[in-house]
């Protein structure tokens, strides 16, 4: 088999489980969804996933952790949302901090 076909069959298969996920979703019963405890580790995931996904996507480069101007940005991101500040001044002062530090050659 070429890797071109191989790609395809693995780009249709993961596609197939992922509509397979998104269908089982559909079809849970209402009243399993209503208990609270479903509704608390449902937003607890959420969270979880989006924190795991800034930390990968921050400190990973591969299968190495780096530390880079990725890091301050998001530090100067994460002080900015504390301070209540609108989206785009968090992402303008991330934004000039990466360039601050990797002007400065870190």
């Amino acid at each position: 088999m070429s890797s071109y076909l191989i790609t395809w069959v693995a780009v249709l298969a993961a596609s197939a489980a992922c509509f397979a996920l998104k269908l089982a979703g559909h079809l849970v019963p209402d009243h399993w969804l209503s208990d609270p405890r479903v509704a608390k580790v449902a937003s607890l995931v959420t969270v979880a996933l989006l924190a795991a996904l800034v930390a990968v996507q921050t400190a990973g480069s591969g299968n190495h952790v780096v530390i880079d101007a990725r890091v301050p940005a998001l530090a100067v991101a994460a002080i900015a949302l504390v301070l209540r500040a609108p989206f785009i001044v968090v992402v303008i002062a991330a934004a000039v901090t990466a360039a601050a530090v990797r002007a400065l050659g870190a």
